[in-house]
């Protein structure tokens, strides 16, 4: 009999996980509390971008003319309890406020409303980010309040947003934690498509598999971090930092990838993921181990106030200037502005006195939500007439394919400040703009 796969949490991770196995052929049941959510899932529509999701969802969501009807939402437990053989859970851990450590008040409410109501010998899948040591602790809850042979299992999620349907249905590794043959071989059944068609499948005991989240996202954040505390060595020496990384990503053992300097990152994971491995490694007793991660931090932070002082400089102060800003996301083909850096600068400038206008393909809705405060126009053109300054701050493609002579017609001053080093500063140059990147003093 073919399993039965239910989805808890409908949110970004949740809505394309259960898209993608209702794609590889299961049949699926996805939960959330919030019933304003299982209503637009249950219309195929989701309530962030995600370029691919709602095609998905299309094609499976039950009711939808046309689809297999493999998927279905409900926001009833024992409804989820019933129907399930493998549990996934895919709740949020976000950062708790003013600490540095994540809140699993969600998976543990999850893990509670959930267990009572299992099917002797389901598995319950953990996919949530969580802190070293969660998964034995939530096996013990499920030994004490679920019926007799039900299992847990960890699967870590690695989905970049903007590609989370490709990540999910062709993954570049498959991590499971278990403790049985029995829970490996329900997940090696789960994800035999992906595996025959040659994704890594790496079986690990519960800690292993917690630390393979945090630890890529803490290398991928240094990662970034190095190469913008090697951009302020460059502007201090008067090198490229663009460059510098050319040059140094022809090495195999250092490769290209996440070294464009700019203004750092952000999002709902790497910032709070690194914060919460700090935090985790203080309760363990090795925070020695990764106190780098505390510099990793601020060079990242530092980098949106260096992106303040350049345009402050640029503009001789912030009083009575206009600034455009393109870009709200804190990465392109998203809206999500979660810890935006492009938010984050905006703000810092509006609050010292500039006039500042926003414009994001996808992030606008959300950026309004968030700072209510500044002004936000509905095209790049509109967002940069009469502007004194243009900040290009999230790397769209839309942006880099800008023609800088038409907007050299609208804004007052052509001054162009990139925070991503995405832009063709040649390009610009030749409309009669003044280019200027960070960590590149002479571009």
């Amino acid at each position: 009999m073919a399993l039965k796969i239910t989805v808890i949490g409908t949110g970004y991770l949740g809505a394309t996980h259960a898209a993608a196995m209702a794609e590889l052929g299961f049949e699926v049941l996805g939960l959330d509390v919030v019933p304003e959510k299982i209503e637009l899932l249950s219309t195929g529509r989701v309530p962030m971008y995600e370029p691919g999701l709602e095609e998905l969802l299309a094609r499976h969501v039950a009711g939808i003319e046309g689809s297999t009807g493999r998927l279905r939402f409900t926001t009833s437990w024992e409804e989820v309890g019933a129907f399930g053989d493998v549990h996934f859970v895919c709740v949020n851990t976000p950062q708790k406020h003013g600490e540095y450590a994540c809140d699993m008040s969600y998976v543990d409410s999850a893990f509670a409303s959930l267990a009572p109501r299992l099917k002797p010998g389901a598995l319950v899948v953990g996919k949530s980010t969580v802190p070293v040591g969660s998964a034995a602790r939530l096996a013990g809850l499920l030994a004490e309040h679920a019926p007799r042979d039900v299992e847990l299992a960890w699967n870590p999620e690695f989905l970049r947003e903007g590609f989370a349907v490709n990540d999910t249905l062709h993954p570049d590794r498959i991590v499971v934690g278990v403790e049985s043959e029995r829970a490996e071989k329900l997940l090696r059944e789960v994800y035999t498509t992906p595996v025959a068609e040659g994704s890594p499948f790496v079986v690990t005991d519960f800690p292993t598999a917690e630390l393979v989240k945090t630890s890529a996202n803490s290398f991928l954040a240094t990662k970034i971090s190095f190469i913008n505390a090697m951009a302020e060595v460059c502007e201090a020496a008067d090198g490229d930092v663009v460059k510098l990384a050319e040059a140094i990503g022809h090495d195999e053992r250092i490769g290209s990838k996440f070294l464009r300097a700019g203004i750092g990152f952000g999002g709902g994971c790497l910032p709070k993921d690194i914060r919460a491995f700090m935090a985790r490694a203080g309760e363990l007793g090795v925070d020695q181990a990764l106190t780098f991660l505390r510099e990793v931090d601020s060079i990242n932070m530092r980098r949106r106030g260096h992106m303040v002082e350049l345009a402050r400089e640029s503009l001789g102060g912030f009083l009575g200037k206009r600034v455009a800003v393109l870009g709200a996301t804190f990465k392109p083909d998203s809206d999500d502005v979660r810890d935006s850096p492009a938010l984050n600068v905006a703000g810092q400038i509006h609050l010292q006195g500039g006039q500042v206008t926003v414009y994001d393909p996808k992030g606008m809705e959300n950026a309004r939500r968030l700072f209510p405060t500044l002004a936000y126009a509905d095209s790049a053109l509109e967002a940069v007439r009469g502007a004194d300054a243009v900040l290009h701050l999230t790397e769209w493609r839309e942006f880099r394919e800008l023609d800088p002579a038409v907007l050299g017609e609208v804004v007052t001053n052509r001054t162009v400040l990139d925070g991503r080093n995405a832009l063709d500063g040649e390009k610009w140059r030749a409309a009669g703009w003044v280019y200027r990147a960070m960590g590149r003093p002479r571009a």
